[in-house]
C-alpha cells in the first residue's frame, strides 16, 4: 500500500511540475491543477529531491526552468499526459463520475437557469461537488480556477473552448403606464423622444440595434436612470421609468402578467449568442463533460 501510495504522489509530484512549466509560476499551477500552493511547492521540492538536480528557478513571480529542468519538462511531458488521459478513461470505463466542479453564470441566469440545472444534475452524479460563481463581469476562467463558465453574447477570449447554443431573443418592452403617458413607439426612429432604461457596465450601453429594411442599424437612446443590473433594468422598465431592451426570458414573467409590454417586435435583431466556454485541455474531466452536455441540454429545453 505505501508503495502504491509513493506512485500515485510521484505522478502527482510530475504533474506539478509540468504544470509549473506551463503556467509560468506556482501560483497559477496551483490554480490550473486546483491544489493548495503549498502542496504544490512541496510536490516540486520533493520532485527534484528524487531527481537530484534543481529543475525549476523561482522568484517571487514567475517560475522558469533550468536548463535540466527544460530537458526533464521535454522527455516526461507527453508521458504524463499520456497517463492523465488513461486515468480519466479507466474512470469513465467504470461509469465513476466524482469530484468538484466550479461554475461561472451571470447573476439572474444563475439563479433561473443553472442553479435548477445544478440541482438535477446533482441527483444524476451524487459523488459530484459544485460551486457555482455568479457574477455580472466576465470572469477569467484560469484567474478564478472555474472549469466552465456560461457566457451570454460574444466571448471575447478566443483561448477558450467555446459550445454556442440557439441565441436569445432580445426584445424592448415598456409598462403599460408608460405607454399611457408617453404613447408606443412605432418606429426605433421614434426611441429619440422616449426615455430608456440604459446599461452601465464598464461601457455605457446607449445603442440598441434594429433591423430595419434588412440591415442592422443602431439607435441611440437616452434616459435618466442607467444601472449595471439586470434585475434593476427590468425592475425600472416594469416601474414605468422608461422602455428597456432586454433578453425576453428576463421578462416573460412580466410580460405573461401584463406588467410589461413588447414592442418594435418587427424590427428585432438577431438574438444574442449564449455560449458555454471552458479553458482547453488534453483531457478534460469526465464531470466537466457530462455537465457541458447536460447544462447545453438542459438550456435548450428551457430556453425554447
Amino acid at each position: 500500500m505505501e508503495e502504491r501510495n509513493a506512485r500515485v504522489e510521484r505522478l502527482d509530484d510530475l504533474e506539478a511540475f509540468v504544470a509549473v512549466i506551463e503556467q509560468g509560476s506556482q501560483a497559477a499551477a496551483a490554480r490550473h491543477l486546483r491544489r493548495p500552493l503549498q502542496s504544490l511547492n512541496r510536490s516540486l521540492i520533493a520532485l527534484e529531491r528524487a531527481v537530484g538536480v534543481e529543475l525549476v528557478k523561482r522568484t517571487t513571480r514567475r517560475s522558469e526552468p533550468t536548463e535540466a529542468g527544460r530537458a526533464f519538462y521535454e522527455r516526461v511531458k507527453p508521458a504524463v499526459a499520456e497517463i492523465i488521459e488513461a486515468r480519466n478513461e479507466a474512470a469513465n470505463m467504470r461509469g465513476e463520475v466524482s469530484g468538484a466542479l466550479k461554475i461561472g453564470a451571470p447573476v439572474l441566469f444563475a439563479s433561473s437557469f443553472v442553479a435548477p440545472a445544478v440541482g438535477r444534475f446533482l441527483k444524476l452524479y451524487p459523488n459530484v461537488e459544485i460551486e457555482l460563481r455568479a457574477s455580472d463581469e466576465q470572469a477569467d476562467l484560469l484567474a478564478e480556477g472555474l472549469d466552465v463558465a456560461v457566457r451570454i453574447g460574444e466571448s471575447v477570449d478566443e483561448s477558450l473552448i467555446a459550445r454556442r447554443l440557439h441565441a436569445l431573443r432580445v426584445v424592448t418592452c415598456g409598462a403599460p403606464g408608460y405607454f399611457a403617458e408617453h404613447g408606443r413607439p412605432k418606429h426605433p426612429h421614434d426611441l429619440e423622444h422616449h426615455h430608456c432604461v440604459v446599461r452601465a457596465a464598464r461601457d455605457v450601453v446607449d445603442k440598441w440595434p434594429f433591423r430595419i429594411g434588412g440591415k442592422l442599424q443602431t439607435m441611440k437612446v437616452r434616459g435618466r436612470f442607467r444601472t449595471n443590473s439586470a434585475a434593476a433594468i427590468r425592475a425600472a422598465a416594469s416601474g414605468a421609468l422608461g422602455l428597456a431592451q432586454l433578453p425576453l426570458w428576463q421578462i416573460r414573467e412580466l410580460v405573461d402578467r401584463g406588467k410589461l409590454e413588447i414592442v418594435l417586435s418587427e424590427f428585432e435583431a438577431d438574438g444574442m449568442p449564449i455560449q458555454l466556454v471552458w479553458p482547453p485541455t488534453r483531457a478534460p474531466l469526465e464531470r466537466l463533460r457530462r455537465f457541458v452536455d447536460f447544462l447545453a441540454s438542459d438550456l435548450e429545453t428551457d430556453l425554447l
